[in-house]
């Protein structure tokens, strides 16, 4: 059965990316950007600044679950970097680094960067390697997508439990974060960050009974992460409960804006398939089933200012950024990211069929503030 990205027009394999990491690529080729190598880092500095990506977006990953598996560890996790349209993976003395780009029109595209200085760095596109777990079912809805899991693992990092499915924001607090560090005063919630069965897999035998008979959750604040690895080697030394928050919502929702995309593009229409599928986007963008926080939020970075700052905003001030991080992440029950590429490429017929949702379903703060930022939703 030929899977659903490699059907016509999509043909994911043998279509040239037009995303930022492809455009990056192209300025590089033509000598208009160069990338520093950097001893402590390799490309990762560089390449974060000439994509735009924050570092206070950091989230690191202790669960081994990841193509360079073998550098990751409790003691050395894997640092996660995003924005809008993309994302960055780096480890310590790992010899290459992972981006995952949103494309307009592939949805995820996967390239590595060796980690070694080069006159002319080259992002390599991964297909095969990459899409092994990056096009599931379970995972990102049958399409090449971006994954956010919470894993119980043991004190090496291993995986011993994987939860069924993807996290997004609809993922109960006490089932996110498992193999994460998380930073940040969270009121003492219960939840999978941070905290790990300090047997090894091997030695636990049934894992299920294990963990009835011990529960793995965090209940407590963690605001500095000195105390459990060294932290010198990152960027920064957070893993933003915030950005978490936020990673969950963008990932879940970008892999439906490419699942919309492919099923209005194949049928060449808005046929009861695709409407389905938009149907779900526009849920997932209006934060229709958004879990409720247990208790406000603060994280240890910069990200939440930086985040709210990049707009755009109506005459108000008001943003579709505003974060509320009270009892809820946002502010304003409507997905950012309907500013995003990758929205605005949708085929006409999704797009305005999410529209007529919002126009019908939405706050009227969220109205307003479409109205004053969004030309072609106010048309």
């Amino acid at each position: 059965m030929v899977p659903l990205a490699e059907t016509d027009p999509i043909a994911y394999s043998k279509s040239a990316p037009t995303d930022a990491v492809a455009r990056l690529q192209q300025k590089i080729d033509a000598g208009e950007v160069t990338l520093a190598f950097d001893e402590a880092h390799g490309y990762l500095p560089a390449v974060l600044k000439a994509l735009n990506v924050p570092t206070s977006s950091q989230g690191l990953v202790f669960s081994r679950t990841s193509l360079q598996v073998d550098h990751i560890a409790p003691w050395t996790p894997r640092a996660i970097y995003f924005n809008d349209d993309l994302y960055v993976g780096w480890v310590q003395g790992g010899p290459i680094m992972e981006v995952a780009s949103a494309d307009p029109k592939l949805g995820a595209v996967f390239y590595t960067l060796t980690q070694q200085p080069s006159g002319h760095p080259t992002f390599e596109r991964q297909t095969h390697t990459c899409l092994q777990c990056h096009d599931s079912s379970s995972s990102t809805g049958g399409v090449p997508g971006f994954i956010m899991r919470s894993v119980v693992t043991d004190r090496y990092g291993y995986p011993v439990l994987a939860d069924t499915g993807a996290t997004t924001d609809q993922t109960p607090m006490e089932k996110r974060w498992g193999g994460w560090y998380v930073t940040g005063t969270l009121g003492n919630p219960p939840h999978m960050g941070n905290v790990f069965v300090p047997k090894l897999a091997h030695e636990i035998g049934n894992v299920q009974s294990y963990l009835a008979q011990n529960r793995l959750v965090s209940t407590h604040d963690v605001t500095s992460l000195k105390d459990r690895f060294d932290v010198d080697p990152y960027l920064v030394p957070h893993s933003d409960a915030v950005a978490l928050l936020v990673l969950a919502h963008q990932t879940s929702v970008h892999n439906l804006i490419t699942l919309a995309g492919y099923e209005a593009r194949i049928a060449g229409q808005l046929d009861a398939r695709a409407k389905g599928v938009a149907d779900r986007l526009a849920n997932a963008m209006l934060l229709a089933k958004q879990a409720p926080l247990p208790a406000p939020v603060t994280g240890t970075s910069n990200f939440a200012a930086e985040f709210q700052a990049m707009g755009p905003k109506d005459a108000q001030g008001r943003s579709l950024r505003d974060l509320d991080l009270r009892d809820r992440v946002f502010k304003y029950p409507l997905s950012y990211l309907i500013y995003s590429e990758s929205f605005n490429a949708l085929p006409d017929s999704v797009k305005q069929y999410v529209y007529g949702r919002i126009r019908a379903e939405a706050t009227p703060d969220v109205l307003q503030i479409l109205k004053e930022t969004k030309p072609d939703f106010a048309s």
